[in-house]
């Protein structure tokens, strides 16, 4: 064979299956259109417009921390206190408004900074530390557990915090985060407008940006990405203050939902955010997976949850199903991961 021949061999472009076979999410394309089929069988109602509006909106509150997460994940780390830093950031919103007598905004703006210090301590502990990721996060997730709780109790008497239904700037903030329109017969949220919008510039940054190219090889191996160059120390810090930004969106999103915050809320739905970027395609090892992959996660998270319910099924069986899906899920991954391997 000449070199000539060996070259245009290279250069080939590859054929649609091995493209396809080499999409982190494809896995969960397949499984979400199995987990569609399934309920559109099992339960007539899940097909109406009222019920697809509900199962974006669940899809919606779990992807916007999916797409932060799933990023993590590729660049190897994980994040156990994401769940109650949600909750943190909705808390400091409402506590410092409320106490302080000011607009509403001024509490956001300041939830804002709040957050991404907690983030970016998340960041800086690893990095300074060397201890693993499980570690560092678990002990704020403890913290921040206590600190919810503790200072509620402490502010308000209670375990939740006082309506600022009232406080000037309500309004419009809840227009940014909590707002919602009437299509036809369907109810669209603005968290759904948050999570697209958040999964394209995570999609973005994957694939189009030097950044991108970091977090890859950070997940891939950090030693390695070191010795090319790759600022890995604030890759990884970059990357807890992105998953904190995301926080403090859905922080807001309760807030101005709901009037008020229980201190208790968010713990555990750390794990949805990491199942759902699971299923999307992301491995548990770091350097594989994509924030549509986290989406699709997410929409399977949304229709089990609801279609459960539609189809009148006792829903103590959720967490089954989650379960069930998660580990076919990482099987199937593997799979579709060693056939495009072989196919290169």
């Amino acid at each position: 064979m000449s070199a000539a021949t060996a070259v245009d061999e290279r250069l080939a472009p590859a054929s649609l299956v091995r493209r396809l076979l080499g999409r982190p999410e494809l896995g969960a394309v397949v499984g979400a259109v199995a987990v569609f089929v399934f309920f559109s069988v099992a339960a007539p109602t899940f097909l109406q417009a009222s019920s697809l509006s509900t199962i974006l909106y669940s899809a919606s509150t779990i992807g916007i921390m999916a797409a932060p997460v799933a990023m993590l994940m590729i660049g190897g780390e994980f994040d156990l206190s994401a769940g109650v830093m949600v909750t943190t950031s909705a808390l400091v919103s409402s506590m410092f408004s409320y106490q302080m007598t000011a607009n509403v905004w001024v509490g956001v703006g300041v939830s804002l900074l709040v957050t991404l210090a907690i983030g970016f301590f998340n960041g800086f502990m690893l990095t300074r530390t060397e201890l693993p990721s499980f570690i560092i996060t678990l002990g704020t997730f403890l913290m921040l557990t206590g600190l919810n709780l503790g200072f509620t109790k402490l502010i308000s008497g209670t375990v939740s915090t006082k309506s600022i239904a009232d406080m000037e700037g309500f309004p419009s903030a809840r227009a940014v985060f909590a707002s919602k329109w009437e299509i036809g017969s369907v109810t669209l949220q603005v968290t759904v407008l948050w999570w697209l919008a958040l999964v394209a510039v995570a999609t973005w940054i994957l694939l189009r940006t030097r950044a991108g190219n970091w977090i890859f090889a950070v997940g891939g191996g950090a030693d390695a990405a070191r010795a090319v160059g790759v600022p890995v120390v604030k890759t990884r810090i970059g990357l807890y203050m992105g998953v904190a930004l995301c926080a403090w969106i859905s922080g807001q999103h309760i807030l101005f939902s709901f009037d008020v915050v229980q201190s208790g809320e968010g713990v555990g739905n750390e794990f949805l955010y990491i199942i759902a970027a699971v299923i999307g395609g992301c491995l548990m090892t770091g350097g594989y997976g994509s924030a549509i992959g986290s989406a699709v996660g997410a929409f399977i998270f949304g229709m089990t949850s609801n279609g459960i319910v539609y189809a009148q099924w006792n829903p103590d069986w959720f967490k089954f199903f989650l379960g069930a899906m998660l580990l076919l899920a990482t099987l199937l991954n593997a799979w579709v991961r060693k056939r495009a391997e072989a196919s290169k």
